[in-house]
């Protein structure tokens, strides 16, 4: 992939960063902010997916210094890659059933303190009457452990963050449970028989926190199940010709060029080209389609798709990091790694979250102490505000939805580019669709032969001199008279002195003579009138013009049928509430017919390439958010124009590139799809908000008023993050609409 230019001109490299030590959305927007004050550096830290992805200029920074930034700020960091990754996840679950262990220690050693509170309830007893249950010397050697061992990742955590210039969750955490422990230690050493202690409250708070901490870790893993169902796709092994013989060698070791063989039901090693054989192959894990594709010579095959029932051999093309399905992982991994635009108001409340929460639970402490007169109340409400405000819930409320909701795209064969175009996807209200390859199938062909006059020459000598010069077109239209001279067996001549012009055609030399090959529009230009064009273009024809040494001597037409699937597509469009508009370079006549075909009912014909995205800024102009769909290099302008843009991966590489979103398969039915993905995506967005934000906004109010136990403060605060991530879980029943 080549490295992005940065506005100054400067090359620019990527490097994506797996993140250690994250335990809240402070400590995201801390790693974030560190990264991003270095010079020449792009960061976005994913709390999810504990994932950095770090653009810098060389020149400026490197990547020791990227990571040794982060190491600064209280956090681990490693470069992270395909080859990595496996490794990565060995060390997180190694963490993953350390910090099981380290639960069921902690609830061993809180069981019998939570065993006396309930005891305590059930009966009615006082709280000073703790030490008639369990003595408090046996209470202090339970939660002592607990705190200090156990807990001594919060303190950790917490002297990290207030070493990088911020509090996080881990300071919220360490400072009430140590407040709660610190007081019960005074009390029980003291022998102050009279005042309560609070030993189940700070054991317990760390039990719970812990608890949902392995919770939300399970629940973030299978965000990311989407991307690792891809990558188990690929096979880890290929048969290979080698001096006439068949082996069985690691696919990592294929190189171009090298002959493959695929039996049937196997898995395709790496992308390729069929040289012998015949089959049909089930694409469906890349472009989410389940019919079969038919396999031949000169096709090609990709990594991880089904041979079926055919034997095929075939040459590698793409291996390695080079393969689409490497290429789609990739997409997939950058989609969920970037930030969408509602995630701005989440880092805004997490940059002062923490120190908020911390003067609260100060002035709680303060109200309490001197309104009420008593100092042990006090000190527990204050725990409770410290302990139930929890920023994880916000941190995780964007990300997850993002990594499930693009997982699912890349599941239906919709490849989101970035999280910025899953958001405005939500609110288009234009979609401007082209038309050969969008709408129709782009493989038009050849209908009508017809000399000007009589006396113009028979159909061969029309076809050989307009297939001559259009040999070294790119365009269908060409691709299409160059086919069907072939096929007619007639013999083509190299062209001299060709001089193309964008959207209207081309000249040159044929044989000694000056031919013109192209539009009707630019017959026009040039004084000629041409009433046999007409009728075939109100006949749905592309109309292609043929003039020899300034005379007009036939037309050419030229159909290219529409998609079976473009007029319900169209109308699902519409149900979501989405105008199309075809933009065409094609005469008015053919327009029309593909337009009402397609159920369309507003179309620009005889647009060029550079008036497309013209066209599109219009319709922005309108103050309405435009979509743009194509497949050609001349969409790439349009393409780029739009709010959010929308490419066919049969199309060319520059319209991928320029686009937000490429479909793996030809049909505008994606378009739809990616809406709907949207929409679903945002909606659990927006309840992952509120659920935080109302978590929040009724949770800390309540511990302060001193109508919450800092025991069930802890559980709401451990179950609050889980709660969210899985509610993004919830994504993952989203299916594309079939009809």
């Amino acid at each position: 992939m080549n490295a992005p230019q940065d506005p100054t001109g400067n090359n620019r490299e990527t490097v994506e960063l797996a993140l250690g030590g994250m335990t809240c959305a402070a400590c995201a927007a801390r790693i974030e902010k560190q990264l991003n004050k270095l010079p020449g550096v792009e960061a976005v830290v994913n709390l999810a997916a504990e994932r950095a992805h770090v653009r810098y200029a060389p020149g400026e920074v490197d990547v020791g210094r990227l990571i040794a930034t982060v190491v600064k700020t209280g956090y681990t960091a490693d470069v992270s890659t395909a080859d990595t990754r496996a490794e990565e996840k060995v060390k997180k679950l190694a963490i993953y059933h350390d910090e099981l262990r380290r639960f069921w220690i902690a609830a061993a050693l809180s069981l019998p303190l939570v065993a006396q509170m309930v005891f305590m309830f059930g009966t009615g007893a006082s709280t000073a009457s703790h030490a008639d249950v369990i003595p408090r010397w046996l209470q202090l050697l339970l939660a002592t452990p607990v705190q200090f061992w156990i807990g001594w990742r919060f303190y950790v955590g917490g002297f990290n963050a207030i070493r990088g210039g911020a509090g996080n969750m881990d300071v919220l955490v360490a400072l009430g449970t140590s407040m709660a422990w610190a007081y019960s230690f005074v009390v029980t050493a003291w022998g102050l028989h009279h005042q309560h202690v609070y030993f189940e409250a700070s054991a317990t708070v760390i039990t719970l926190v812990l608890l949902g901490k392995i919770l939300e870790a399970r629940a973030k893993a299978k965000t990311t199940a989407a991307i690792e169902a891809l990558a188990r796709l690929q096979p880890q092994t290929a048969r290979i010709e080698r001096d006439g013989e068949l082996v069985d060698i690691a696919v990592a070791t294929l190189i171009p060029g090298d002959v493959f063989v695929v039996r049937a039901g196997e898995a395709m090693p790496v992308d390729g080209e069929v040289v012998e054989g015949a089959s049909a192959a089930n694409e469906s894990m890349l472009t989410g389609e389940s019919l079969p594709v038919t396999k031949a010579a000169g096709d090609r095959v990709f990594a991880a798709t089904i041979n079926g029932d055919g034997l095929l051999r075939c040459r590698a093309t793409g291996v390695g990091s080079h393969t689409l399905l490497a290429g789609i992982i990739r997409l997939v991994e950058e989609a969920q790694g970037s930030k969408a635009p509602v995630q701005r108001l989440v880092d805004k409340v997490a940059a002062i979250f923490v120190p908020v929460v911390t003067v609260i639970a100060l002035l709680t402490f303060i109200a309490w102490w001197a309104l009420a007169g008593d100092f042990a109340q006090a000190l527990v409400n204050a725990v409770a505000v410290l302990v139930i405000a929890c920023p994880c819930a916000l941190g995780l409320a964007t990300p997850t939805a993002i990594m499930v909701g693009t997982g699912q795209g890349a599941k239906a064969g919709v490849l989101i580019r970035n999280a910025v175009a899953l958001e405005l996807a939500e609110k288009l209200k234009v979609l401007v669709v082209d038309k050969t390859g969008t709408l129709t199938e782009g493989r038009p062909a050849v209908t009508d032969v017809i000399p000007a006059t009589v006396g113009a020459g028979d159909t061969a000598a029309l076809l050989q001199l307009a297939a001559s010069l259009e040999q070294g077109s790119t365009h269908p239209l060409a691709a299409a008279i160059v086919a069907r001279a072939r096929a007619d067996g007639i013999e083509l001549t190299t062209p001299q002195n060709v001089v193309t012009t964008a959207g209207k055609g081309m000249v040159g030399d044929v044989d000694g003579r000056r031919v013109l090959v192209g539009s009707v529009a630019w017959l026009r230009e040039k004084g000629w009138a041409a009433p046999e064009a007409e009728t075939l273009a109100r006949a749905g024809r592309s109309v292609v013009v043929v003039v020899v040494d300034e005379a007009l001597i036939g037309f050419i037409g030229i159909a290219d049928p529409l998609r079976i699937t473009s007029r319900a597509a169209v109308a699902r469009l519409n149900r979501l509430g989405i105008e199309v508009v075809m933009l065409t370079g094609d005469n008015a006549g053919t327009a029309k017919a593909v337009a009402q075909e397609a159920g369309i009912t507003h179309f620009e014909a005889e647009v060029l390439p550079g008036d497309k995205a013209a066209a599109v800024n219009k319709l922005k102009g309108a103050g309405r958010l435009v979509g743009m769909a194509g497949d050609g290099i001349n969409d790439a302008p349009a393409l780029a124009a739009a709010d959010v843009s929308f490419a066919m991966a049969a199309g060319s590489d520059v319209a991928m590139q320029a686009a937000d979103v490429t479909l793996m398969r030809d049909d505008l039915n994606g378009v739809a799809d990616a809406i709907s993905l949207s929409r679903a995506t945002l909606s659990k967005i927006r309840q992952n908000l509120f659920f935080a934000f109302i978590y929040n906004v009724l949770g800390i109010p309540l511990a302060a008023l001193g109508m919450l136990n800092p025991v069930i403060a802890g559980a709401a605060m451990a179950m609050s993050s889980v709660s969210v991530v899985s509610n993004s879980l919830l994504l993952k029943s989203w299916k594309p609409d079939k009809d």
